[in-house]
């Protein structure tokens, strides 16, 4: 396998489902990790110093420590500018599944779901994949992908899964759908033709909590296991991951080491995101505007414990019944894992991409409730806190950087300028569909905001 991402968050989870699986005895697959655009410099070499080994820290919610050293990345790519070698390995028939790891704002969709050429480096990617080039200083997932694939289909060496390994809902049909637009604005009908016959773009979800690597890491690590690993990662000890079973070229046996491997997974992913990632969103948003740094701070204040609650229980709940899972006892496990003190999540961490964030983790509740003619009282809350953190920002007012790759700043100063900014939030179609500027959304979120303004007085002393 060649993994695209070589952040924390393939290394806590899908590097170590197929270290259980070589643990287990199964050495068949290994795989091989690379960055596509030349960041985390640093984490890379020492990776590669280390041969692919790192350790990976988990904390239970009861504050146990376990320490694991990983070893299923066998080969770790340097980053050139060229991407030669990641495309040789994507393209060696060998590799059967090329996975990434990608944000939402890195699949440079439009809220139809097209590629949104506004982006400049999107553009500059299919114009290199137009004149048959690859690389560049920022790659996009589409050009790496459409360059892997072109060698691939040249070298004649076979199918292959691309797997997605991150939170966009639907992730393997859009991001296929993303690739296919890519690859026909480049002009190359026999690529297309190809991809068509020769891929597959399963739907997958993913979870665990993997906080950026805090600084004390390195010596707690040092001081329980004797290795001073600079490229030592921390997570919770919670983790799952769904798949749709539908692969071109074979794959791990991942089901024995609790790999859920499924027909569907779109009652998983609907529970995880509107669930967990806009709880994880709303308690960040809340807890910044009261002057928490952590995300278990937020979870553990009675107002903002509750505020997620309500929202799980009032909205979300009801437009996913009937489920597969036991809804109200995974909202329970969530926060239970959010309040985890030992994960030190940081509120900067969740609060960011909220423009990103917003159409996937929140919309499609306020959508689905409207339209069965029911109330958003909750889910409003979330849009409330976002638009007042926003507002923050806009003051230079955040106590720290705040980055969204999908925010156009001039649209979010406009917003936060405009005469009513509550009603210009709930009018932008890019955040809320076919219901933006619904005067249901507006009210809703107007009154939820009277609330965010109570809430934050209470907490700071400040005027409301």
């Amino acid at each position: 396998m060649l993994h695209l991402g070589l952040g924390s968050f393939h290394r806590a989870h899908q590097a170590v489902y197929l270290q259980r699986l070589i643990d287990a005895g199964d050495t068949r697959w290994s795989l091989s990790g690379a960055n596509i655009r030349p960041d985390m410099a640093d984490i890379v070499a020492a990776l590669q110093a280390q041969g692919g080994r790192y350790t990976l820290e988990t904390v239970s919610p009861a504050g146990e420590y376990r320490y694991e050293q990983i070893d299923a990345i066998r080969e770790v790519l340097p980053w050139e500018r060229s991407l030669a070698n990641v495309v040789a390995r994507g393209a060696a028939p060998s590799t059967r599944i090329v996975s990434f790891t990608v944000t939402e704002a890195g699949y440079y969709l439009d809220n139809k779901g097209r590629l949104d050429l506004s982006f400049s480096d999107l553009a500059a990617d299919v114009e290199r994949a137009r004149k048959g080039e690859a690389g560049g200083d920022n790659v996009t997932i589409y050009g790496a992908v459409c360059a892997i694939l072109r060698a691939r289909k040249a070298a004649d060496a076979g199918a292959v899964t691309l797997l997605n390994c991150d939170n966009l809902r639907h992730n393997g049909e859009r991001f296929r759908a993303g690739l296919l637009e890519f690859i026909e604005l480049a002009g190359d009908a026999g690529l297309l033709a190809w991809v068509n016959a020769n891929t597959r773009c399963p739907n997958a979800m993913v979870d665990r909590i993997t906080p950026r690597p805090p600084p004390e890491l390195r010596a707690r690590v040092k001081a329980a296991t004797g290795r001073d690993d600079p490229a030592a990662i921390t997570g919770e000890s919670f983790i799952q991951w769904v798949v749709e079973d539908d692969f071109a070229a074979g794959r791990p046996d991942w089901g024995r080491v609790g790999v859920e491997l499924v027909e569907s997974v779109q009652p998983y992913e609907e529970a995880k995101i509107r669930i967990l990632n806009a709880t994880h969103s709303c308690i960040a948003w809340a807890g910044t505007l009261v002057g928490l740094g952590f995300i278990h701070e937020g979870t553990h204040d009675a107002a903002i414990r509750r505020m997620a609650f309500d929202y799980v229980t009032d909205d979300v709940i009801p437009c996913l019944t009937p489920s597969p899972i036991d809804l109200a006892a995974y909202r329970d496990v969530v926060l239970d894992r959010f309040g985890n003190p030992a994960i030190r999540d940081t509120n900067q961490r969740v609060a960011a991409d909220g423009f990103s964030k917003i159409p996937g983790f929140i919309a499609p509740t306020v959508r689905e409730r409207l339209a069965a003619g029911q109330g958003i009282d909750s889910v409003a809350m979330l849009p409330a806190l976002f638009l007042a953190f926003l507002q923050r920002w806009h003051k230079g007012a955040l106590p720290y950087a705040y980055q969204d790759q999908g925010m156009d700043e001039a649209v979010a100063h406009a917003i936060c300028d405009a005469a009513d900014p509550v009603a210009a939030l709930c009018a932008d179609s890019g955040l809320w569909g076919n219901v933006a500027g619904d005067a249901r959304l507006v009210d809703a979120v107007r009154r939820a905001g009277e609330r965010v303004a109570r809430f934050v007085a209470e907490k700071t002393g400040s005027k409301p």
